[in-house]
């Protein structure tokens, strides 16, 4: 048996959940929110028929923004409230884990990611390193996350000028895809000795 195998779709679920349960209800809650730091805590309950007074089972699942690909943060709230309920509902009718096939490949996505060697090999736009000691050298620098600035949506992404642009410039901007409703850039200016410094 392949190790996937013991894992349920969210589609497969929600039909099982119809079929053993056709008078069940479900609800989501958000618990917690915070733009800022970028997170949400949603909490999932599950009535069994429409008798029950009390859930027959409680769940909770929590969405970390810079756990999601940047294509993907737009949605991590609706994908941390459908998280929290395929394991109410998994909980309430057993029979199998509570993670769903949608999850654990993601896992396994970024384990694969995290294993390779960036210094050895280039992967898609990640660059690659010249030497093991130039790698080390960044990987065992004292990074905050005071580095990467937050705004409204979430991390802010770093862009800068082509190196034959009339006039260099950098910044950190908005991952919003909507222009109207970007937060404000944080500019960077040239100085003179070849790095960019916040603008004051």
């Amino acid at each position: 048996m392949a190790f996937m195998d013991s894992y349920e779709g969210n589609k497969e679920r929600t039909d099982r959940w119809i079929a053993t349960y056709p008078q069940g209800r479900l609800e989501t809650h958000i618990i917690e929110f915070n733009a800022e730091k970028g997170y949400v805590l949603v909490q999932a309950k599950a009535w069994r028929n429409q008798t029950e007074i009390d859930p027959a089972g409680i769940d909770y699942a929590h969405g970390f923004l810079a756990a999601y690909s940047e294509k993907m943060r737009r949605w991590m709230v609706e994908d941390t409230c459908t998280s929290a309920l395929m394991r109410v509902m998994a909980l309430v009718m057993g029979g199998t884990e509570k993670a769903t096939k949608e999850v654990m490949t993601s896992v396994e996505t970024k384990t694969e990611a995290a294993d390779r060697d960036y210094w050895a090999k280039k992967f898609g736009h990640v660059p690659s390193y010249q030497t093991r000691e130039e790698a080390e050298e960044v990987k065992d620098t004292p990074w905050t996350a005071e580095t990467v600035p937050m705004c409204a949506h979430g991390s802010m992404r770093w862009n800068q000028s082509k190196p034959d642009a009339p006039k260099p410039w950098a910044g950190y901007f908005c991952s919003e895809k909507i222009k109207e409703k970007q937060c404000k850039p944080q500019w960077h200016v040239l100085t003179s000795d070849g790095t960019y410094k916040p603008q004051v």
